[in-house]
């Protein structure tokens, strides 16, 4: 099937709003058509900062005695994160920070003469700091909406699986589960070997069906919906490159007459199938389907979504269309 351009990279900036911030449903349609660059994550960064091991070491103790000083203070007060969750995330942020996160284990570190070599980090230690107490003293997240992350997603046309598995590697173990559907029993065997192949049996499902129709289980349940759907216009097909109207399914690649038809359909099927609040992204082939995307939901699904909005891929065009369900 189609490859993805929905890797895990950019898959992680799409979903950076989802995981960073929560958006206000009080908040009018905002339709971006040019929207800045976002934000390099932090992971993606190069590790163009150094610090010694013994100043690493000394966040790191100073991070972890504030996120156990937490205890159960703000899981009382309203379902906030508890010290085990701040731990965890501490973790993430050391692993996503550091370019080589295991020297902070002190079974690697043998000698005083280790803790001053210079350690590769992906942002100044004043940085760190300035994160981590925004973390716990103003709540501010920067690791994730736990209940959007902790329910169910959806991978429409999921062909090989990539997408699938990048969701739930980026969901993180022990958090939401994903199910995966396709049209072709051949898609489906192939990515059902990719979910074993990558040991994510438990955390993704892959079901035989076209687009929404084997999600009757969970109508208006999903928290998460992505999909990179066929979008190729009709009569651009035979026009493609070799390797991919030949090799491709065009299955994968027919997107009707304007190669907006799956595009609707998944627009139409997402405000039935998200809860309040639940994420959608979905692939197109540019900026002008984009534009044709966000202007339909604005006008013949008013009210619908909110927060919509247009992201650049990394070669900079206008690629996925993003919002929530109001």
């Amino acid at each position: 099937m189609k490859s993805s351009s929905l890797t895990r990279a950019v898959l992680s900036t799409v979903l950076q709003p989802v995981f960073s911030t929560r958006p206000n449903p009080g908040r009018r349609i905002v339709c971006s058509v040019a929207p800045p660059k976002p934000k390099t994550p932090l992971y993606q960064r190069p590790p163009a900062f150094r610090a010694t091991l013994t100043e690493l070491k000394k966040w790191h103790v100073w991070a972890k005695n504030q996120a156990t000083s937490v205890g159960c203070t703000f899981l009382d007060l309203d379902d906030g994160p508890d010290s085990t969750l701040l731990l965890r995330e501490l973790k993430w942020l050391v692993e996503d920070a550091l370019e080589q996160p295991s020297v902070l284990s002190s079974q690697n570190s043998s000698s005083n003469c280790d803790d001053a070599v210079p350690v590769s980090i992906r942002a100044c230690l004043d940085d760190l700091y300035k994160l981590w107490k925004q973390r716990i003293e103003e709540r501010r997240p920067f690791q994730g909406n736990e209940k959007l992350r902790n329910g169910i997603w959806a991978d429409l046309g999921t062909g090989s699986g990539a997408l699938a598995i990048a969701v739930a590697r980026i969901l993180g173990v022990g958090s939401g589960r994903v199910v995966a559907t396709d049209l072709s029993p051949v898609a489906v065997a192939v990515a059902s070997y990719n979910v074993e192949r990558y040991s994510l049996q438990d955390r993704i499902a892959v079901r035989l069906g076209s687009w929404f129709d084997p999600l009757e289980d969970v109508e208006g349940e999903l928290n998460g919906l992505v999909s990179n759907p066929p979008y190729i216009p009709s009569e651009d097909i035979d026009g493609l490159q070799a390797e991919v109207s030949k090799h491709e399914p065009r299955l994968a690649l027919d997107g009707g007459a304007n190669g907006m038809n799956d595009l609707i359909h998944l627009c139409n099927g997402a405000a039935s199938m998200l809860k309040s609040g639940g994420f959608f992204a979905f692939e197109t082939n540019g900026e002008t389907q984009s534009k044709c995307l966000v202007d339909y939901m604005d006008t013949k699904m008013k009210g619908s979504f909110y927060s919509i909005n247009i992201m650049p891929d990394f070669a900079g065009i206008q690629r996925f269309v993003t919002g929530y369900r109001a």
